[in-house]
């Protein structure tokens, strides 16, 4: 049997529970978001229903929380009462 080295520890690796939001863009089919190790997510607008269905000015009064891991729609602020968290959509099943 060979043996590898790996070259790298775990601890250099980026996990989705260290994923962080550094900015987000929309068209007209999806939302981007740009994670800060350099990821981006483009999840279609039709998974999002409140999204899909909203104009796009209402869809750009989104805010990122404080710990950079959900966008939020305050339905005080806009039409749409929404969050989106990114853990949702990398799969990882940690909260």
């Amino acid at each position: 049997m060979k043996r590898y080295e790996i070259p790298y520890p775990v601890s250099a690796y980026t996990f989705p529970h260290e994923a962080l939001i550094h900015q987000v863009r929309f068209d007209d089919v999806y939302i981007h978001i740009e994670l800060t190790d350099g990821r981006i997510l483009s999840v279609p607008l039709k998974w999002i229903p409140t999204l899909y269905h909203a104009s796009s000015d209402e869809r750009e009064k989104y805010e990122i929380s404080p710990g950079r891991t959900e966008l939020l729609w305050d339905p005080d602020k806009c039409a749409i009462n929404d969050e989106l968290r990114i853990v949702d959509y990398l799969g990882s099943g940690r909260e």
